[in-house]
């Protein structure tokens, strides 16, 4: 994984951990900073009475840094002393439909999992409230720490827990962060002509620009690595006067396939 960007902006919020060893990993979200700015702005302020180690939004691999790892933040109540801390600016209401529009974010804290557990030597395992509370070692979400962490309720039940660590782990395809329904959704766009009647149940009505700007990327890629099975097909129906049924490919061709066009009458 790519080592995130640590914004810095310090809290003056935060105290010494006395030299107790940290073995927990909490997961929080902010109930109203929608920004790690927002949420640096708060936590600045003496007043506040609250800080959190790192704040994490939707930009790309970057988390703001409040409180350095080494000392406590004040976020979590009598688990201060033995956790590091993130908050996502988000809300515990979201429902994981919600959850799947913030891919950048979710990735920042898998990365975050990830260096955090590397530092401390701690598994990528999620606890149970009975662990979290007791004397087990990994990740867990504010809820779990009960009374004990301050009788929170965040993340929330529609929290992706279970494929944020997956993404620490480095397990799976979930490397670019992108939730199942895009990949349906991209191939259905990019690779077919788009029948309404096809396109896949799961992608949402309003496709989200980081979505468009994904579909980008992937288009890049194909015109670094060649061309596709299918713009082949086409580009020999094309090229033969378009004799017989037209390949299934998209209605509206890419850019990029009129240039290969091009350059094949050339070859031939």
């Amino acid at each position: 994984m790519t080592t995130l960007v640590r914004k810095q902006m310090p809290s003056p919020n935060f105290s010494s951990r006395v030299n107790t060893p940290v073995r927990l990993i909490v997961l929080h979200t902010a109930e109203g900073a929608r920004t790690i700015e927002e949420l640096g702005h708060y936590f600045a302020s003496s007043t506040s009475n609250a800080s959190s180690h790192v704040g994490a939004d939707d930009k790309k691999n970057t988390i703001g840094e409040y409180v350095k790892r080494a000392n406590k933040a004040w976020t979590q109540s009598n688990a201060n002393p033995v956790s590091v801390s993130m908050e996502l600016c988000a809300f515990a209401s979201w429902t994981a439909a919600e959850w799947d529009k913030h891919p950048n974010m979710l990735e920042n804290c898998a990365r975050w999992i990830a260096e955090e557990a590397a530092y401390f030597e701690l598994p990528i395992t999620k606890l149970t409230p009975a662990q979290a509370q007791g004397l087990g070692k990994g990740v867990c979400q504010h809820r779990d720490l009960g009374s004990w962490g301050g009788a929170h309720h965040d993340c929330g039940d529609g929290f992706p827990i279970d494929r944020v660590l997956n993404m620490a782990r480095g397990e799976g395809d979930s490397e670019m962060g992108y939730p199942d329904w895009f990949w349906d959704w991209s191939n259905w766009y990019l690779t077919t002509d788009r029948d309404p009647q096809h396109r896949p149940s799961a992608a949402p009505a309003d496709i989200p620009e980081w979505a468009w700007t994904g579909v980008e990327e992937i288009t890049k890629i194909n015109k670094r690595f060649g061309m596709t099975s299918g713009e082949r097909d086409w580009i020999i129906w094309l090229v033969a006067g378009k004799q017989g049924q037209r390949p299934n490919v998209p209605s509206d061709i890419p850019d990029h396939w009129w240039d290969d066009q091009k350059w094949f009458v050339k070859q031939t």
